[in-house]
């Protein structure tokens, strides 16, 4: 497990969706998906480079470990 970086959204996108999260709407530069069973949505920013606090927040509220994001993101 390597340490979290700062990554562009696009690649970001790819993760939340191969973890079942589906593209619901946007407003402006904010991507906003869902996932059956979860509270709130998740909104990942259009950023080239979505900050480290912003990925920590998401997989948090997510309920997505760091094992869980890594091999998402290695499957990217």
């Amino acid at each position: 497990m390597g340490a979290l970086r700062s990554v562009n959204y696009r690649i970001l996108v790819k993760v939340f969706e191969r973890d079942g999260f589906a593209f619901n709407r946007q407003r402006g530069d904010h991507l906003i998906f869902i996932k059956a069973g979860t509270k709130r949505p998740r909104v990942i920013p259009m950023y080239e480079e979505v900050p480290i606090f912003i990925v920590k927040n998401l997989l948090r509220t997510a309920g997505m470990n760091r094992d869980r994001y890594f091999e998402l993101l290695k499957s990217c």
